[in-house]
């Protein structure tokens, strides 16, 4: 009786955290999914470029960051377009053409035609960020989208969850299959996505009730969004280091195969599937700001921890640390800029903080390398740390910059 009523328990936590989403909100991540579940080739580039063509960290480092100088074009431009075109419109045309870009960088040998082929797959596959998080807020009313941007990660974290253990295997195979696998998920993805949303859905009014000639805010003297965004870029910095260092120090200084190394970023995915949802529904009433001032706090604290272990096992506790981290600030911040914006412009605010994130990849990469190549990778590690605490003290403040807005 106490096995059952114990199951019982957690069957009524996760029914509570899941219900309540439109069905649009679930087919959005059934799409994200289906994208994410061939994601390998990003995880292991790094290691692609320095095995394969004998990279030095720095020159993929400098792959990496043009992937993010793509993504900064691609961010910008996605929530601009979305507002144009309609979030819709934006995500079929950014699956399409991406699956297509990694067919070809597949086939290039040349650094600068890998480079521009980066750089391509940056714009492309980022303006699916403002447009996807866009179509979410407006299919989800305000109280639901914690919980919907919360879904939407766990669809990706899932997806993720499949792609880099694959890939770690068929890397030890044949690198090229990687490309292939990646492509062919992205334009699965287009299909279904096509396939349910056979037109683009109009945005759904939850401010009905809203004076309707009120002039839209603007982006850009909206003192508290963009400090949000100065603190976003930071974090990103941090975690960017997931797709460049992370596999070149567990490969070379742990010692850990591609396939080990798949299965430690699969601690992260699966932690994401199973408490996600679970730890959003749980902290729905605590202030956001500090649910993302910790969140930064243990996503910089797991990183530090690394250089402190050299088995599996402390591996995967460093990446369970740094993956509490990621559910606690991910999640809370696009719901904070979803529900501080206006509907009217929210692909603008939506693009701005794909921006952010993808300034950092510009940024982070080559930061880390060159951290990693000259000072050493404990360093690197340390100064992640350091910079968890720095955003720890420096997202709660955020709340004083929005008082004093309020006030004038």
């Amino acid at each position: 009786m106490k096995i059952a009523f114990f199951f019982s328990s957690i069957f009524s936590l996760y029914r509570s955290a899941y219900s309540g989403l439109p069905k649009e909100a679930w087919m959005l991540s059934v799409v994200e999914f289906v994208n994410r579940s061939g994601t390998m080739v990003f995880f292991y580039m790094t290691l692609y470029l320095t095995q394969t063509f004998a990279y030095t960290p720095t020159q993929a480092g400098q792959v990496i960051s043009a992937y993010g100088i793509g993504a900064l074009a691609g961010s910008y431009a996605g929530g601009k377009l979305t507002d144009v075109m309609g979030a819709y419109n934006v995500q079929k045309f950014s699956l399409a053409i991406t699956g297509l870009t990694f067919f070809l960088l597949g086939q290039l040998r040349s650094y600068w035609l890998i480079t521009a082929a980066m750089f391509f797959l940056g714009v492309c596959s980022e303006a699916l960020q403002p447009a996807n998080a866009t179509a979410m807020s407006q299919v989800c009313p305000p109280e639901l989208r914690t919980k919907g941007f919360a879904l939407n990660r766990l669809a990706i974290n899932l997806g993720v969850t499949i792609g880099p253990v694959v890939g770690g295997y068929l890397a030890l195979v044949d690198y090229g299959l990687l490309f292939w696998i990646d492509g062919l998920t992205c334009l699965l993805a287009a299909g279904v996505f096509m396939l349910f949303f056979k037109t683009a859905r109009p945005a759904q009014d939850f401010h009905a009730g809203s004076p309707v000639n009120t002039p839209a805010q603007s982006v850009w003297r909206d003192v508290y969004f963009l400090k949000i965004l100065a603190f976003v870029f930071f974090l990103g910095v941090i975690f960017v280091q997931l797709f460049n260092t992370f596999p070149l120090f567990f490969r070379t200084v742990y010692g850990l195969k591609e396939n080990r190394i798949g299965l430690l970023i699969a601690v992260n995915t699966v932690m994401i599937v199973l408490f996600e949802m679970l730890l959003m529904d749980a902290l729905k009433k605590r202030p956001v700001g500090k649910v993302i001032a910790l969140g930064a706090l243990l996503l910089g604290g797991g990183f530090a921890l690394m250089p402190l272990g050299r088995t599996f096992l402390f591996g995967c506790f460093t990446v369970a640390v740094w993956t509490m981290g990621e559910m606690l600030a991910l999640p809370s911040l696009t719901a904070l800029i979803a529900n501080h914006s206006d509907d009217a412009v929210r692909g603008k605010y939506m693009g701005l903080f794909s921006f952010a994130f993808a300034l950092s990849m510009v940024v982070g990469p080559l930061l880390g390398a060159k951290i990693y190549d000259s000072l050493g990778p404990s360093i690197l590690w340390f100064g992640c740390g350091v910079a968890g605490i720095i955003l720890w003290w420096g997202f709660p403040s955020l709340e004083k910059v929005k008082a004093k807005s309020a006030i004038r």
